[in-house]
């Protein structure tokens, strides 16, 4: 034992902050605010154009809302009806593509209006992280975006603090995939919050060890919640919970927590959204016991935030453009997800669409009117709140984030404004036009195994 103590490393040095500001210096050709299901996209479409890319998010880790909110869900990836085709390509043909490859990493479920899939957030978290790996994407996680510096219509560089040290980054054009419209408030531009309606969010919660074939439908679900809300202390009346079969595990969303950009109600908010799903999963265990009475936690994602600020664009996206499938000339993405609007702590708006009907959105509403070198991408685009409620779910914003690489790519040092529109659409043409129907040996294996497991 002593000779070995005789190689243990003994040696410290003194250290002290040097003087001056000691900014680190990072250049690139587009860089991506926010690391969700837009801003991964974005970055991983630069890249593959050939674009030097820097991806930041203020959280240690990749993947946002997508991965770290447990959303547990890719909606408005498909067209209308129980089997229609599929909308957006990209990044979300490329993980389908790779998720599906492992039993129960992602499961499609087929209706009752749409085709919905199920994921497993540790999977999705590790394709996320390996495929910004590969497309040699750098990275600044962490980081806090202090200061945006602005020279007339175009965002120069940013400062960012991490707790490694201080950065600036300086871009030839930027995406704000930031989801409360970051770089663009900070930027001074024009944005626009909610005249007096609230926006709930949801905290997500994974229980696993639950008994599949007992669970209970939806319908059951919400009737058990009603009738149980004073005696739990329950703010939302309804439940979705997501279950990918063979795995015992189900992600629920039962909470509507609210969503403020002040940081000292924010955190509380947090706090207490948490307690609001521990009272949700209490309920479950004692009015579901045979499904849930043996269930434990097994994550708590972070708050779920649907909406908060976004962007005044040089368009806003319309309830009547989003009912009338409006097709723009400068259309990035399209979907058919329903207005789906939590503005009410109870329950929210659900309308759902005709099979045939298909909505867009333009480039117009994510391009901040006053800038000329920014796109944003996600749930911080221009549009009502309506409107944004049925754009802001992952399909959309995946497609979103490879139309706004895309717009950054063509204008190069000019405008966003200005580029050729008829050159963004061959571009975008897949997540616009492209129809391929879903494999039919797909579709009838996952109806059997639907049917198989009675899954609600």
């Amino acid at each position: 034992m002593a000779a070995q103590a005789e190689h243990v490393a003994t040696e410290t040095k003194i250290v002290r902050r040097p003087p001056g500001d000691n900014v680190q210096h990072v250049s690139c050709d587009i860089a991506v605010i926010g690391a969700g299901s837009a801003g991964a996209s974005a970055a991983l479409e630069a890249a593959k154009l050939g674009r030097k890319v820097v991806l930041v998010d203020g959280l240690p880790t990749l993947g946002g809302q997508m991965v770290n909110s447990i959303i547990g869900t890719f909606c408005g990836l498909f067209a209308n009806g129980t089997h229609g085709h599929q909308f957006t390509y990209g990044m979300a043909e490329d993980l389908l593509r790779d998720l599906e490859k492992v039993p129960q990493q992602i499961y499609r479920r087929h209706g009752p209006t749409t085709t919905v899939v199920y994921y497993d957030e540790v999977a999705l978290g590790r394709w996320t992280e390996e495929a910004i790996r590969k497309a040699g994407i750098t990275v600044i996680l962490g980081a806090v975006l202090r200061h945006v510096n602005v020279d007339g219509r175009r965002i120069k560089s940013i400062d960012l603090a991490t707790r490694y040290g201080d950065v600036r980054l300086e871009a030839t054009g930027y995406v704000d995939a930031s989801g409360d419209a970051a770089l663009t408030w900070l930027a001074g531009f024009e944005c626009r919050e909610s005249g007096g309606r609230q926006v709930y969010g949801t905290q997500m919660v994974v229980l696993e060890h639950i008994v599949e074939d007992k669970h209970p439908t939806r319908d059951r679900m919400a009737e058990v919640m009603t009738a149980n809300a004073d005696k739990y202390d329950l703010k939302r009346k309804n439940a979705v919970s997501f279950v990918i079969p063979g795995r015992g595990v189900a992600a629920l969303n039962m909470t509507h927590t609210e969503t403020p950009l002040e940081p000292l109600a924010a955190a509380k908010s947090q706090l207490e959204g948490k307690a609001q799903a521990d009272r949700c999963v209490a309920l479950l265990k004692a009015e579901f016991p045979e499904c849930f009475g043996n269930a434990r936690v097994r994550a708590y994602g972070n708050p779920g935030i649907r909406q908060t600020r976004w962007i005044k664009g040089s368009h806003q996206l319309t309830l009547d453009e989003v009912r009338n499938g409006t097709k723009f000339e400068d259309a990035v993405a399209r979907t058919a997800w329903p207005v789906e609007l939590h503005d009410h702590s109870a329950g929210y708006v659900w309308q759902t669409f005709p099979e045939d009907h298909t909505h867009y959105v333009p480039l117009s509403c994510m391009t901040p009117a006053d800038g000329d070198n920014l796109v944003a991408a996600g749930r911080c685009i221009d549009a009502d709140l309506a409107a944004l409620s049925s754009v802001r779910v992952m399909g959309p914003c995946i497609a979103m984030g490879a139309g706004a690489a895309n717009a950054l790519d063509l204008a190069g040092s000019g405008s966003v404004h200005q580029i050729d529109i008829n050159s963004l659409k061959k571009r975008v043409r897949d997540n616009i036009e492209r129809n391929d129907p879903q494999s039919k040996t797909e579709m009838d294996d996952e109806q059997k195994r639907h049917a198989e497991r009675k899954m609600p």
